[in-house]
């Protein structure tokens, strides 16, 4: 029975992907990695995808909704939290390379507001210490962290419900009370990771293009890279679709959750805000385009050029931060300095990652919806060396597989 199971879920998962140039490895070292966890039911469900210069290993293990045994496929939406920053970061890279913006222009530039900030010093019996800003807060800073501000401002840390996130409030609004909120340092001077400082980032694009941040992405992003099925409002029919979140705790089976505080049902009525941030749901088959677009310096799979190939390399396959701090360059982890063994990419609060190798045109994708650890980590760790460090045969695969100037 459970060999009819996996016969039906692989056929599930590769639905939908027959014009992808690719050749399938004929490996499965995240499915006997994963099984185990699945078959003691701490494991509800996972997409898994290592990418090799042509060359794919696809998993697609348990389920997208364990009640209902519904198995989980390419197509499932989900909900990709942070991974939202990276597709901020790109829209800030095209007006970089368009000439329209430097990475080094203060805030205030776009948005008057934050020509005057204040740092906080202390705070003792509700009173809080400020000076005046020193530093100039630029359009670099407030991409990669190191900005000062808070995770999330004060316009999305209130809900009649008793949760956490609300959905959100419209970018410039975020970006007005975020201006007329002490921040945490000298901008430039530290990193503290924020939603709130790439909602700026995003505010910024509204202010140059006199579209709204979301309809600027879709334009010259999504909608170019066919990723038709990513948006922050997914429709009633892609919902059934699903893949439910998970409380997973190692050694007992997972647990279902109705929703988090954070993003609340409904996920498509008037509640929900677009946020640079976070909040975009996806699919697998769509995140696929967006980081393969990523990974060959900035052509997409369909041939379409989002990016010229040295601004992926400049400014994002790279750290923008000072030398000083960890790797981050705009919306997206990087390494430091660029080298032939490094990854950029990232992770999402529900567990997703993504990460792309420029070099040698490697991806490894992982998707799952869930809340809490995942002991699954170092097992599908060491499946990816196994993959990625045998010999591959590309023979056969089409010319093109998106490796072009």
């Amino acid at each position: 029975m459970r060999q009819l199971f996996l016969f039906f879920a692989v056929a599930f998962c590769l639905y939908g992907t027959a014009k992808t140039e690719v050749k399938d490895s004929k490996t499965n070292y995240a499915r006997e990695a994963l099984q185990p966890y699945f078959d003691r039911g701490e494991l509800p469900g996972a997409i898994s995808i290592f990418y090799n210069n042509g060359v794919q290993e696809t998993c697609c293990i348990g389920y997208a909704d364990v009640e209902k045994k519904r198995p989980i496929r390419l197509d499932n939406v989900f909900m990709q939290c942070s991974q939202t920053k990276g597709f901020c970061g790109v829209t800030i890279a095209k007006l970089v390379e368009e000439g329209k913006l430097s990475l080094d222009d203060p805030v205030s530039k776009y948005l008057p507001e934050f020509k005057d900030l204040w740092v906080q010093d202390s705070e003792k019996d509700g009173i809080k210490t400020l000076h005046k800003a020193k530093n100039v807060l630029t359009v670099r800073m407030v991409l990669n962290h190191t900005g000062g501000f808070p995770f999330e401002c004060s316009a999305k840390r209130s809900d009649v419900r008793g949760g956490g996130w609300s959905g959100g409030a419209p970018l410039r609004q975020v970006a007005s009370i975020a201006a007329g909120s002490p921040i945490s340092f000298e901008p430039g001077t530290k990193d503290q990771y924020s939603n709130t400082g790439i909602d700026i980032g995003g505010a910024i694009v509204e202010v140059i293009t006199g579209m709204k941040w979301e309809d600027y992405l879709k334009k010259e992003v999504l909608d170019p890279l066919g990723m038709k099925s990513t948006w922050f409002w997914p429709t009633d029919k892609q919902l059934k679709t699903q893949i439910e979140m998970y409380d997973v705790k190692a050694g007992e089976p997972a647990k279902y959750r109705l929703e988090n505080g954070w993003e609340q049902r409904p996920y498509n009525d008037g509640h929900v805000f677009a946020s640079a941030g976070a909040g975009l749901w996806t699919t697998a088959q769509d995140q696929l385009k967006f980081y393969k677009m990523l990974m060959n310096l900035g052509v997409g799979d369909n041939g379409v050029r989002i990016l010229k190939e040295e601004t992926v390399k400049s400014i994002l396959a790279v750290s923008t931060r000072p030398d000083n701090m960890g790797g981050y360059s705009l919306g997206l982890n990087a390494p430091k300095k660029d080298g032939e063994n490094e990854w950029f990419g990232h992770g999402g609060a529900w567990g997703t990652n993504c990460m792309v190798n420029w070099h040698k045109k490697q991806l490894k994708l992982w998707v799952v919806q869930v809340n809490g650890s995942q002991p699954w980590n170092n097992d599908v760790a060491k499946a990816a060396e196994k993959f990625f460090s045998q010999t591959i045969d590309t023979s056969g695969i089409d010319a093109y597989t998106g490796r072009t100037k």
